[in-house]
């Protein structure tokens, strides 16, 4: 009889795990996520749906706070969060600019996927309906004077994240498509620090 209760009470644990909101998929994302790498698209579209433009690379994240992402297409770009300060690197112009790391990220993706809770502070948040086999929920800022007005996110079956959208106040829609997630991976310190390039020009602090 106990072997049977403890069968029953795994299968309806797990039942109860498939079929958990985005929300909850959220919350387990980011508690049982130290570390983090994927691939990504991104794709910027005006308010009447007009892409103006596309582009590709890979994204580390450690928590709290650390981040490195690197966009290979149209355009070389290299921004890395190391705890403290903000550092984007625009390699065609040789040109880096610097932030202290608060100011600079707002509810940025690169913030919301290394922060520990920040989505949940400057958020509130609500379970979508299913679509493309994907559960949904949707982030509707708090205050005014966050960079984006609304996020919605999806998660497939296995509580990977798939797709984030992001929508500002002027109507531009944000997608960020990610892929080959793989979820508290060893990844190097020296992946989160950024020493400028000699002669490049240094902006910000």
């Amino acid at each position: 009889m106990l072997y049977k209760s403890l069968f029953a009470l795994s299968a309806l644990l797990l039942a109860t795990a498939a079929h958990a909101g985005a929300s909850d998929k959220l919350r387990n994302f980011i508690s049982t996520s130290q570390s983090g790498q994927a691939s990504f698209t991104q794709v910027v579209q005006d308010k009447n749906g007009k892409k103006i433009q596309s582009a590709s690379g890979t994204m580390q994240f450690v928590r709290p706070g650390k981040f490195r992402w690197v966009y290979q297409k149209p355009y070389e770009q290299i921004i890395v969060g190391d705890g403290k300060k903000f550092w984007l690197y625009d390699v065609d112009l040789n040109q880096v600019t610097v932030k202290k790391l608060d100011a600079a990220l707002g509810s940025s993706p690169a913030a919301l996927l290394s922060g520990n809770n920040e989505i949940e502070r400057a958020f509130v948040l609500k379970d979508s309906a299913s679509r493309d086999g994907l559960e949904w929920l949707e982030a509707t800022a708090k205050a005014p004077d966050t960079g984006f007005e609304k996020i919605a996110m999806a998660f497939n079956a296995q509580g990977e994240l798939v797709v984030m959208e992001l929508r500002d106040a002027f109507g531009l829609k944000t997608e960020l498509r990610f892929s080959k997630m793989q979820i508290n991976p060893q990844l190097s310190p020296s992946l989160f620090k950024f020493v400028p390039p000699k002669g490049a020009d240094v902006l910000g602090e």
